[in-house]
């Protein structure tokens, strides 16, 4: 039974007090596991200065009211379930990777270096707390974020006025908390006619935003609204449309087809961390009435890290790559002591319906797009078995793209997952069931997520639900083709090792691709790819289906599109350019990204032989490349250089430029197929 402690010192007390207090708190209070070091250390601060402080214990018993007064007399300490100032002295139990408030507020403090990504924060409840809680999630991430938070309940005001603070600002993304129990007060204000238009009228509001030109460029994240069952019909309001319980999830229902509608709306689902966490902890009564707060203070740092799941994603820093241990992991067991069949897998009673469960879920992460690999300690052989014959199996070796399975280090094999991938170590998470080898890899990859999975498989699924390793800002078809790409790329890197001669083994592979402009076939996967690539990005520059849309549409712009096929297989649209006019006779290059995948294969030479014929074509006789750095695309610092741009002296960035007329065009071994 954990116990909210709260209480406040009117006067200074000695440590003599104190030190009985504690004695007396202990024998009384906490269970046999107590958390008296930690009350202690916190308790010396208590005793100084009349402050409020509030813990909550594990507890074996709720004081009665007579013994809360002995305490109160004898400590000149008042004992209560709440205090007007709940932010200094916060304690509570935690998920694991999950930082309190306080931790959160120590972290809020610290300037991460970098261009700041500027979020706008409006609320109709008080937000200060959730602000904190966002600034210290963010430098958790080590990303570079500015904050503004908007008045008080001035929501609508600040979105609606072009001359509102907010515009003023100028953010990235606007972040819109209108909290479920303003929604009912409204509500309740209603004819039972109007209360049946509630959720069209929100709906309606939020789709004004998105259309907004002002806010065109903006990304918009929408909180949608936690349930609050008012039991004023009971189960009967799934048939009254008028209902609040009806409205609500309307309302959550219509605003994820309105994200579906507007490509820079994003739905931040703080409904579902209701589900998971409980009504009791997202919501507290004694501070909503105090302080006008609707999100707990245990509920906050959840609310944060959700917020800045999507922030990040937005940013393109999410994760790619599953990398899974196989024994009692994947199943239960040791397949090379017990035997294809011995391990423990199945969909009847026992813990092999937890294993076959947590497949499952594997299994709809590759079908999303996540890249699942496999670096176990076994023979090969051996470990494909359950795989290739196994009846219960979820996951079949067509969802693995690459499955490194030996008797090297884990270490040693994600490395070499990682080469063949061409992704960084950020982007990758590994499960394993050994904590031994789980340190081993913390220890040794830098970057790498490594969950810290419970001992028992049957808390594996709702532990990694709870951690929301896989947001991402964008979802295409071409996402499903990624396992199979991957696959034929270890093909690849099998056999460039069978030739001495790079530029003989690139003309083995029959290479080919197709330019094109931007289309509406293709918008959606252009854009998605400026949001997701990172380290072969030059400018790093983010961009919306809308975006690329009105790039196409512009004559000033030369936009540039490249797949690339070979005798493996055909690897999709990889590389974007976005050209525009600077003066008459100089082209700028806004975006120049591509898949890492497709790196030595020399595609930047095809790439900038296309980029010139296009300037020559339309009279241009300059093309300016600019580099800005970022944490993550160091490796084309000298991108421009390695391509025979030369620098420009005095630019306030790193600029370079090619002399058109001149430009010779560079080797590859790419046939060109043009897509009019």
């Amino acid at each position: 039974m954990f116990v909210w402690v709260v209480m406040t010192a009117k006067v200074r007390i000695s440590e003599q007090k104190a030190k009985f207090y504690l004695s007396f708190f202990e024998r009384e209070y906490l269970r046999p596991k107590n958390q008296g070091d930690r009350f202690l250390d916190e308790f010396s601060e208590f005793i100084q200065k009349p402050v409020p402080l509030i813990l909550l214990l594990n507890c074996k018993k709720i004081l009665p009211a007579d013994k809360l007064s002995i305490i109160n007399d004898r400590l000149s300490i008042k004992i209560t379930t709440f205090a007007p100032d709940i932010t200094d002295y916060l304690f509570h139990s935690k998920a694991e990777n999950m930082n309190t408030l306080k931790e959160l507020k120590k972290l809020a403090k610290q300037d991460i270096p970098g261009p700041k990504y500027k979020v706008a924060l409006l609320g109709d409840t008080a937000t200060q707390l959730l602000a904190t809680a966002i600034r210290g999630e963010a430098a958790a991430r080590q990303q570079a974020i500015a904050l503004y938070e908007g008045e008080y309940s001035q929501v609508e005001r600040q979105l609606l006025d072009p001359t509102s603070e907010l515009y003023e600002y100028d953010a990235d993304a606007i972040v819109i908390f209108q909290s479920t129990h303003k929604l009912g007060e409204h509500h309740s204000q209603l004819t039972a006619d109007a209360q049946a238009s509630l959720a069209d009228n929100r709906l309606a509001f939020i789709a004004s935003v998105c259309e907004s030109p002002s806010l065109a460029d903006k990304k918009i994240i929408c909180f949608n609204y936690p349930e609050i069952d008012d039991t004023v019909f009971g189960s009967y309001a799934n048939k009254v449309t008028a209902s609040f319980t009806y409205q609500v999830r309307k309302l959550n229902y219509e605003l994820m087809n309105l994200s579906q509608q507007y490509p820079n709306l994003f739905v931040c689902d703080i409904a579902g961390l209701q589900n998971k966490l409980g009504r009791d902890v997202m919501f507290a009564s004694n501070v909503y009435v105090s302080t006008e707060m609707v999100l707990s203070i245990d509920a906050l740092p959840y609310v944060a890290s959700r917020l800045m799941d999507i922030v990040g994603a937005i940013r393109g820093q999410f994760k790619k790559c599953l990398i899974l241990d196989l024994d009692n992991t994947v199943w239960g067991g040791v397949i090379g002591d017990d035997g294809i069949e011995g391990i423990q897998l199945g969909h009847g009673l026992g813990i092999g319906k937890a294993f076959t469960e947590f497949q499952m879920w594997v299994k709809k992460l590759r079908q999303r797009g996540i890249i699942v690999c496999v670096a176990s300690k076994n023979n090969e052989e051996t470990a494909k078995q359950p795989f290739e014959h196994h009846p219960d199996m979820i996951l079949k070796l067509d969802d693995i793209a690459v499955f490194q399975a030996n008797w090297e280090t884990k270490v040693d094999n994600i490395r070499t997952i990682q080469a063949i991938l061409n992704i960084g170590f950020d982007s990758m998470v590994f499960l394993d069931d050994n904590p031994f080898e789980r340190n081993i890899v913390r220890e040794n990859i830098p970057g790498i997520t490594v969950p810290e999975l419970p001992e028992d498989p049957g808390e594996y699924l709702e532990y990694l639900y709870g951690l929301n390793l896989f947001e991402t800002a964008s979802y295409s078809q071409a996402d499903k083709d990624r396992t199979k790409q991957y696959q034929v790329e270890a093909k690849r890197v099998s056999l460039s090792k069978t030739f001495t001669n790079e530029a003989d083994f690139l003309k083995s592979l029959n290479m080919t691709s197709t330019v094109s402009g931007f289309t509406k076939f293709n918008t959606p996967r252009v854009a998605q790819l400026s949001q997701r690539s990172n380290q072969f990005n030059l400018r790093t520059k983010r961009y919306t289906e809308s975006d690329i849309a009105a790039m196409a549409a512009d004559p000033d712009v030369i936009d540039l599109s490249f797949t690339l096929e070979d005798k493996f297989g055909d690897n999709g649209l990889i590389a974007v350019v976005i050209m525009k006019r600077q003066d008459a006779d100089t082209l700028f290059v806004d975006t120049w990204f591509m898949s890492c995948r497709v790196l030595k294969r020399g595609m930047e030479n095809f790439t900038l032989n296309t980029m010139v014929q296009q300037a020559r074509s339309k009279g241009y006789r300059r093309i300016v490349g600019e580099y800005l750095p970022t944490p993550k695309n160091k490796m084309v610092e000298h991108h421009y250089p390695s391509l025979g741009f030369t620098p420009i002296d005095l630019a306030p960035t790193a600029q370079y430029e090619l002399d058109v007329c001149t430009y010779q065009p560079r080797e590859c071994y790419i046939e060109v197929e043009t897509d009019n």
